[in-house]
This record gives C-alpha cells, sequence and structure tokens, in this order.
C-alpha cells in the first residue's frame, strides 16, 4: 500500500540535526532503504517537514518506517494511506 510520510521537526531539534555533519547522510540512507518513490522537503507550521511516498508492503512496516524519524531527527511522524490516479480510477469504478 502506497503511503505518505510526513516528519516535522520541531525547531530546536532541527537546528541541531541540521548542523550534523551526517545529516544529509542519514536521510539518503532513510530514503535509500525504504525506495521512496518521492522525498520533498518544506516548511509547515514553522517546522521543517519532509515528506516521503513509499508502499508499505504490511502496517507491520510502520514501526520500521516510523523509528528511525522519531530517534535520528526527534521529528513528530505521521503516515496516511495515499493513491495515485490509477488507484483512484480502479476505486471509483469499483464504487
Amino acid at each position: 500500500m502506497r503511503v505518505l510520510v510526513r516528519a516535522m521537526i520541531p525547531t530546536i531539534a532541527g537546528n541541531k540535526t541540521v548542523k550534523d555533519p551526517n545529516f544529509l547522510k542519514n536521510l539518503q540512507d532513510y530514503i535509500q532503504k525504504f525506495n521512496c518513490e518521492a522525498s520533498y522537503f518544506l516548511e509547515v507550521n514553522g517546522n521543517r517537514t519532509m515528506v516521503f511516498i513509499l508502499d508499505l508492503p504490511s502496517p507491520d512496516m510502520i514501526p520500521a518506517i516510523a523509528e528511525p524519524l522519531f530517534q535520528t531527527f526527534e521529528a513528530n511522524v505521521e503516515i496516511h494511506p495515499a493513491m495515485n490516479l490509477d488507484d483512484l480510477k480502479k476505486a471509483i469504478s469499483n464504487m
């Protein structure tokens, strides 16, 4: 199942995170490990925010996806099921 993962890093933790020389490597490792289809970086409500789109093989993968973001970046994490246009077309045709 495709999911959208939103990780919001509070300001104090974010200030520390971006000064860490391993920040970009940790980020790249995360993106590669979970084979993210897309990744975006933006501000949401004043917080540094990362958004990843990835395929979640099963719900028991949620801790594996969330924990690195909690622990490495001290982020607040949300995971939302998501559909692309083909998924939406299929869903509507089955209604």
